[in-house]
């Protein structure tokens, strides 16, 4: 039962953040989260078009 102790010591311990940074968090974890996705999507259009080229000399 020590560990069940420790771990709500820890937790009353923890500086949580306010209402103010919680918001501001969650916005940058938007942000990234969709400037990656248009990161990744360009990269796959590239493949693509490379592939399908590749593909097309082949198939002449």
């Amino acid at each position: 039962m020590r560990f069940i102790g420790g771990v709500f010591r820890v937790l009353s311990d923890t500086t949580w953040p306010d209402r103010k940074q919680r918001w501001h968090d969650f916005i940058s974890i938007l942000e990234y989260t969709a400037f990656f996705t248009v990161i990744i999507y360009a990269f796959d259009q590239l493949i693509e078009m490379g592939l399908l080229r590749v593909i097309s000399l082949f198939s002449k």
